[in-house]
């Protein structure tokens, strides 16, 4: 007989001690970027009694982990990042950081406690699977493209003969109400793009600016005209963020500087949009350089894509999640958030989605909460085996037939 929802959620339960314990071992020591020995070995040894078969990166130190069911079917993934901040921990938690600078700000430690969890689980019901479950424990989300390595590692294809056709991601918020899961059709997050612009100008002394070319007021020209770009041009309904987070430019009082740096992110929800309002930005800039007599050098940093939700699959995390938790804690994200993630290349290539985990801890309004990525942020454990309740049930979910 199938595991019921209220069975599966009950076992997590049961096992939540040994996944808040995983969960605090690899708080106290993270790791930041695709390398994370201390963290990949913390990973083979919390799967290394499970019937799995398990493969390690050649250019990251990720883990895959392949788990086949009684009878032969589809391959579904279920990722997990397990990579930290370059944050310096001040939560006073009794398992904080050990390593200064170094900081589980954005919950990737759950995240990867969820789902050895969830491999525990499944790997206890076997027999009820027909197909293969792929777990997938990623570094580098942080910017790094952890994800793309593996890809380009075949992460899809490590089952011969039956790639990757499905796939499921849960990310933790600290701003969201204590055990919701939260997931809507279509775009999830946003593409993140980076870019950097010096304006040349010609240094003088800051008495005689006339007999300079200062590039300090071009670059304050072109940071209110990046803000009337933003309002004026881009559709309301495919939004965009532009910020200018860092202007460098001038040493002192009396000398008018040669140059000035400015740098910045580009957030946008569609392809097309994003590929528009980043030459939106090189045009404005480039161009009110030119209307002073000065030159814009522009430079754009690609990164993740938007993260795109199949609308499918997305129902079906909100049907599970209903099933599992009740339907007040299954919600429908209104809008997307603008953060970004690289989950979003594997939702170039197979349908899924990812979904948020609320871990609001008690007490604290979701609203004012240290939000993920502050040196403050908390999460509440509680829900953690229903994250891994859930992981578990979507890939029965996919693989119960």
């Amino acid at each position: 007989m199938p595991t019921s929802a209220a069975d599966l959620l009950s076992a997590a339960y049961n096992d939540a001690d040994r996944t808040i314990d995983l969960r605090r071992r690899l708080h106290r020591q993270p790791e930041i970027g695709l390398h994370l020995p201390k963290t990949q070995q913390m990973v083979l040894e919390a799967i290394a009694d499970l019937p799995v078969e398990i493969t390690t990166g050649t250019s990251t130190s990720s883990v895959v982990a392949v788990l086949r069911g009684a009878r032969t079917g589809p391959t579904y993934l279920l990722r997990g990042d397990m990579d930290a901040l370059p944050v310096h921990e001040h939560t006073g938690l009794p398992f904080a950081s050990e390593n200064p600078g170094a900081m589980h700000a954005c919950g990737h430690d759950t995240h990867v406690a969820m789902l050895l969890g969830a491999a525990r689980l499944l790997a206890e019901r076997r027999d009820e699977l027909t197909g293969q479950v792929v777990f997938m424990v990623q570094p580098g989300e942080e910017g790094f493209h952890g994800a793309r390595y593996m890809l380009e590692e075949g992460l899809l294809d490590v089952v011969p003969g039956a790639p990757v056709s499905g796939a499921f991601a849960l990310h933790i918020s600290s701003t969201m109400d204590s055990g919701s899961v939260n997931v809507r059709p279509g775009p999830m997050m946003a593409a993140a793009d980076q870019w950097r612009m010096v304006v040349h100008g010609r240094g003088g002394h800051a008495s005689e600016p006339h007999a300079a070319a200062d590039p300090i007021p071009v670059a304050a020209e072109i940071v209110l005209a990046l803000q009337s770009m933003v309002t004026r041009r881009v559709d309301v309904f495919d939004p965009a963020v532009v910020t200018v987070a860092h202007i460098e430019a001038g040493s002192t009082s009396n000398v008018i500087p040669d140059t000035a740096f400015l740098e910045g992110t580009i957030r946008t929800l569609s392809a097309r949009n994003r590929v528009e309002v980043v030459a939106a930005v090189r045009r404005v800039a480039t161009s009110i350089g030119a209307a002073h007599g000065l030159q814009v050098e522009f430079e754009h940093v690609e990164g993740y894509p938007v993260t795109v939700n199949d609308p499918s699959a997305a129902a079906g995390v909100l049907d599970t999640a209903a099933e599992l938790l009740g339907a007040p804690a299954s919600r429908l994200s209104p809008a997307p958030l603008m953060g970004a993630e690289d989950f979003s290349y594997v939702l170039q290539r197979v349908p899924g989605a990812m979904a948020w985990l609320g871990a609001c801890p008690p007490g604290l309004d979701p609203d004012t909460a240290p939000p993920n990525h502050s040196n403050l942020v908390v999460f509440d454990e509680e829900p953690l085996p229903a994250g891994v309740a859930l992981y578990a049930q979507m890939a029965l979910r996919a693989l119960g037939g």
